[in-house]
């Protein structure tokens, strides 16, 4: 209601006056329209989606890759376990222009276990290779993210900023297994995804290699899931099973070959130590620790056999060719091979004033079994000196020989050869023999058939050849005539002499053949005998028979 007061002409002329009664009129009221209600349903629709958004939002995290290959932003999904749990937001390039930095919006219910600190990321793409084939769903889909967080409550603060891997891992979060170390001297057909195999099942795979500081060797980290991590035991035996082990002998020709996969993308295999019938011992069935170290053998026949023990070094020195000795080649020992030769020298003897080989070999005194640890409890000295010492003084050389007449190749061979001198063996420390107990040799093969050649060709050389040819042509001269001789005056006697001969065998013939006088008169004369003979034989039997018809006469005679 509004109250007003109104004002005539006459009295705005004549000045201010005094008020008279006021005038009321009511006021305007408010009215509601329908046409308000679609901006504020919008509003609270809006509102809505907001809070939403919000809620359902996460931080968002940058992730450092090599390259951005097939990611676009508000396209390229962020999954973990195959469920999208981002979306890129932005790629760019860094400031050192070295990588891409990929900006990821994460949403809020997985962001508290991808801002873990140990959480994985990288470009899942198709990948073909030796191992297999992986990553096809993105031949339709495009490429995508992918990230590994760990299992368990979220530790420590948030992190947002992550380094990409180039390639998936091996393992992923909630694997149950054991990781171990294999030490080998060379990575050879194997790589990261290799499987490992235990009686041909596979087991696990190779995690990751590394170069040892020294760079003398290969470390190879390998994952064997559960249950099968248990069968690994501190006598356990690894060896590289990639590839096609072929042996030659004398029994024939023996090929051995793993998996498909394991001869293309190589493999590992393990077992127990007793599994070799050389083994003695009982196993240790207790599982291995995590991270414990073990050797990765070349092939399963070095892994099963029996631990070698520590090298003794040993030098050899030799004065005759050592064409067709490498390094590697075998020590031998009666036929079993006991060490390699592992440097080839040639160095100079000033106070002979000639050359010489020097050969620095390895034995491993544990091959030869029990007889080494006798000796070693029963000498005082170094292993070596115990083992090698007592076998010097009783002959004990080296020589080199033929392993081939074939291909030329040469081994050392530990021989006795008793008719020799015996000799002492240095012990190092001396300024000279520094390097390992120094072997003494005698002469090789080749070197002994060289010298007997040799001497052959000096006594040769010694013998009066040109007045043993003079001699030798003049006895074949007397030897001609003598020849000459027999042909013209005993060669016509010879023939009558012949003749003669020849006609005297016809008339023994004619005397002696089957129609002739003498042999029918013979052969009357043998049946005569035989009639004889029969009736000799008659009469012994009836003089056996009655005796007394030698006096009284034949039974019949006395009937008369």
């Amino acid at each position: 209601m509004t109250i007003e007061a109104e004002d005539t002409p006459q009295q705005m002329a004549d000045g201010p006056q005094a008020p008279e009664n006021p005038v009321i009129r009511p006021g305007r009221s408010l009215r509601w329209s329908w046409v308000w209600l679609v901006p504020l349903l919008a509003l609270a629709v809006a509102l809505s989606l907001l809070a939403s958004v919000w809620v359902r939002t996460g931080p968002v995290i940058t992730i450092s890759f090599a390259s951005a290959a097939g990611i676009e932003a508000g396209q390229t999904k962020l999954r973990y376990r195959d469920v999208v749990v981002g979306e890129v937001k932005d790629v760019r390039v860094a400031k050192d222009r070295q990588h891409v930095l990929v900006d990821v919006q994460l949403v809020r219910e997985g962001a508290s276990y991808i801002t873990q600190k140990d959480a994985k990321f990288w470009i899942v793409r198709p990948r073909v290779s030796l191992g297999g084939v992986s990553g096809l769903d993105t031949l339709l889909s495009g490429v995508y993210l992918s990230v590994d967080a760990p299992i368990g409550s979220p530790k420590g603060d948030a992190v947002t900023s992550f380094e990409g891997l180039a390639n998936p891992p091996e393992i992923l979060s909630g694997q149950v297994g054991t990781r171990f170390r294999l030490v080998t001297r060379s990575l050879g057909s194997l790589t990261v995804g290799s499987r490992v195999y235990y009686r041909r099942i596979e087991v696990g795979r190779v995690v990751n290699y590394e170069m040892t500081p020294d760079g003398r060797a290969v470390n190879l980290q390998i994952f064997v899931e559960a249950p099968y991590d248990h069968y690994v035991t501190s006598d356990t035996r690894f060896w590289d099973d990639g590839g096609v082990d072929v042996s030659v002998s004398t029994s024939g020709v023996q090929v051995r070959t793993s998996g498909l996969s394991a001869i293309l993308n190589g493999g590992v295999a393990f077992a127990q130590a007793d599994e070799s019938t050389a083994y003695e011992g009982k196993v240790d069935s207790t599982p291995a620790a995590p991270g414990s170290t073990y050797t990765l053998f070349d092939s399963r026949d070095l892994a099963l056999a029996d631990p070698d023990g520590d090298p003794v070094p040993i030098e050899l020195r030799f004065a005759d060719s050592v064409r067709g000795l490498r390094v590697g080649a075998e020590v031998d020992y009666h036929g079993l091979a006991i060490g390699k030769v592992v440097d080839i020298d040639l160095e100079f003897d000033s106070a002979r004033k000639r050359f010489y080989s020097r050969i620095r070999a390895e034995i491993y005194p544990m091959r030869f079994s029990r007889a080494y640890l006798d000796l070693v409890a029963s000498a005082h000295g170094a292993e070596g000196e115990a083992l090698l010492k007592p076998l010097v003084q009783h002959g004990l050389r080296a020589q080199l020989r033929s392993a081939s007449l074939l291909t030329g190749q040469q081994y050392v061979a530990l021989d006795f050869f008793r008719d020799l001198d015996p000799a002492k063996i240095q012990i190092p420390g001396d300024p000279d023999h520094a390097t390992g107990l120094l072997i003494p040799t005698v002469p090789g093969d080749f070197a002994q058939l060289q010298q007997q050649l040799s001497s052959i060709v000096t006594k040769l050389d010694k013998m009066p050849l040109e007045s043993l040819g003079r001699e030798l042509q003049g006895s074949l001269g007397s030897l001609h005539k003598l020849l000459q001789r027999l042909d013209t005056q005993l060669a016509p006697q010879a023939s009558q002499t012949l003749e003669s001969a020849r006609r005297s065998l016809d008339r023994m013939g004619a005397i002696l053949g089957p129609d002739a006088p003498v042999i029918a008169d013979l052969q009357d004369t043998l049946k005569a005998l035989d009639g004889a003979a029969r009736g000799l034989r008659l009469l012994t039997d009836t003089l056996q028979s009655h005796p007394e018809s030698l006096l009284r006469g034949p039974a019949r005679d006395r009937l008369r």
